[in-house]
């Protein structure tokens, strides 16, 4: 990225800011000198941690172009710069492909991809005039598929290729666009869907992030701060010839072998026919 703003700091647009891993990021990156605008459409949290850090709100719904138009056109006029983009923001319809309506398909992938692609268009003359950085949170969902996932996993999987697309298209104008794609996490919404989980088998959220994180070799989910550090440095200067690349940021989950599951003496399979709908 480019040398330092005036304030000390460059400046970056994290989305999805107010809570989990776009809060954490958004610490982090105030800690450090940076002059942070976070947004989201829950005004509430956003200020909670705008009174922590000093960021910037804007509050704005990025799945719609006028709310992309408007926070980027915010950070601008704020800062008269844009150095920095965290696309960190996304919604999950769970269902097989049988299971997911069209418009919970059409929505997901608004979300999730089109609103990326909008916010990233938005954003590229002024990230091309500071020869800035992109980082797309995407997740191990991207990279491996799973039972129920179908819609989230496939518009996840395109913003790996729209990050790339970014990174080929404009490298040679000194941008770069680099992805992450997080495991389990423990986050406002990783705590609810392990009580979820939970309450499906009789046990505690604590022994639910246990069970979904049994076969990850770390044994344990992330914390928001470690996906946080890793998108940090992808926006820094540290990682000037790092352009393209997708980071599994999970703990060593998606190296195991799901052939190996059946032999680990964790894991019980249920065996049984699945019932005809």
């Amino acid at each position: 990225m480019s040398t330092a703003t005036s304030s000390g700091g460059k400046v970056v647009l994290v989305t999805g800011g107010g809570t989990g891993i776009g809060a954490a990021i958004a610490r982090l990156l105030a800690a450090t000198g940076d002059q942070v605008v976070i947004c989201g459409r829950r005004e509430a949290p956003l200020r909670a941690v705008a009174e922590e850090t000093g960021a910037h709100v804007v509050v704005a719904d990025v799945a719609e172009n006028a709310g992309v138009e408007r926070v980027v056109a915010d950070t601008v006029a704020t800062f008269g710069r844009l150095d920095g983009l965290v696309v960190n923001h996304g919604i999950i319809h769970v269902g097989r492909v049988d299971e997911v309506t069209p418009e919970q398909w059409d929505d997901t992938i608004r979300v999730n991809l089109t609103s990326p692609f909008l916010l990233v268009r938005a954003a590229l003359p002024h990230l091309l005039a500071a020869r800035g950085a992109v980082v797309a949170v995407s997740s191990v969902a991207a990279l491996r598929a799973s039972d129920g996932m179908a819609a989230y996993s496939a518009s996840k999987a395109g913003l790996l290729l729209l990050t790339q697309s970014l990174a080929v298209d404009h490298g040679r104008d000194g941008l770069r666009a680099n992805a992450v794609c997080p495991g389990w996490t423990a986050t406002e919404m990783g705590d609810m869907e392990m009580a979820e989980l939970g309450a499906e088998r009789g046990i505690s959220a604590d022994e639910a992030y246990r069970l979904a994180t049994a076969i990850v070799p770390q044994r344990r989910a992330a914390q928001p701060e470690e996906i946080a550090g890793v998108v940090a440095w992808l926006l820094s200067d540290a990682a000037s010839y790092v352009n393209g690349t997708v980071l599994p940021v999970d703990g060593g989950s998606c190296i195991v072998d799901p052939g190996t599951v059946a032999l680990d003496p964790r894991v019980s399979i249920d065996l049984s026919p699945r019932s005809p709908e």
